[in-house]
């Protein structure tokens, strides 16, 4: 989808009221956006540009701008539990994730992380033991980025749990109950220097798989916790708010070394 110039037809727009609420919707030649506030022709978003105000038929404003990819990920419909923007920045950080870089993504549930893997250029295999989830993934995906992202992203049905074809991987980025059973597998798969990052929810599951990178010729191995507060800034009015995105999940990365 372009980032720039005019909305155009089949585009993803958020929809934002004065009371900040968010919607967001596909735009679509003769389609109409209803709400209690009134109807909002999309005809006559298509053409405008981003951050133009728009009036519905009841009179409530509205502001259209294109979603961000936290917009996106944070609206759109899910399969599975979804990896949450405060987890996916700090992954494309420490698994390194650059355009180009052969991933092996696993677990792609609605396919929050691969949207932003995608989108930091990365050309990914997926597997995904659900059907439907590889289905939800793909959708999402290709409603934000575009289906021209399809040759940078090649999905299948599978268990990883029981080996990876792929070789020469510059990353295995995991989203697994038990991703210790992976180690052994992305070892054969990696490049040296290669990184393999997994999400854990539980610490428990991060413990183990520490373990079973100590067997095995992974090093640098640590683990990460993301929270994000954010704070009420108002003239004096300057306190933490009161309520923030606390734990989701446990960040572990580790790299592959000689043997």
């Amino acid at each position: 989808m372009s980032a720039r110039g005019p909305l155009t037809a089949g585009e993803p727009v958020l929809l934002i009221d004065r009371k900040r609420r968010r919607y967001l919707i596909d735009l679509a030649v003769g389609g109409e956006f209803h709400s209690h506030s009134g109807v909002l022709p999309h005809d006559d978003l298509i053409g405008a540009e981003e951050g133009t105000l728009f009036r519905s038929t009841r009179g409530m404003v509205f502001t259209v701008l294109r979603p961000t990819i936290t917009d996106f990920v944070l609206k759109m419909p899910r399969g599975a539990q979804v990896i949450y923007p405060k987890d996916i920045g700090p992954i494309l950080v420490m698994a390194d994730i650059f355009p180009g870089a052969r991933v092996l993504e696993s677990g792609l549930g609605s396919g929050a992380l691969s949207t932003g893997m995608l989108r930091a250029g990365a050309e990914i295999i997926g597997y995904e033991i659900r059907d439907d989830f590889e289905a939800k993934a793909r959708e999402n995906v290709e409603r934000f980025l575009g289906t021209g992202v399809r040759d940078r992203y090649a999905t299948q049905v599978r268990d990883v749990y029981q080996g990876i074809d792929e070789q020469d991987l510059d990353r295995v980025v995991l989203d697994l109950p038990e991703p210790w059973q992976v180690v052994p597998h992305a070892e054969k798969a990696l490049r040296k220097g290669g990184i393999l990052l997994a999400y854990t929810p539980s610490i428990i599951q991060a413990s183990q798989l520490h373990d079973a990178l100590e067997e095995s010729h992974f090093g640098f191995a640590e683990t990460t916790e993301v929270l994000q507060r954010s704070w009420h800034v108002q003239g004096n009015a300057v306190r933490p708010d009161h309520r923030m995105v606390a734990h989701t999940g446990f960040l572990t990365h580790a790299r592959l070394l000689e043997e």
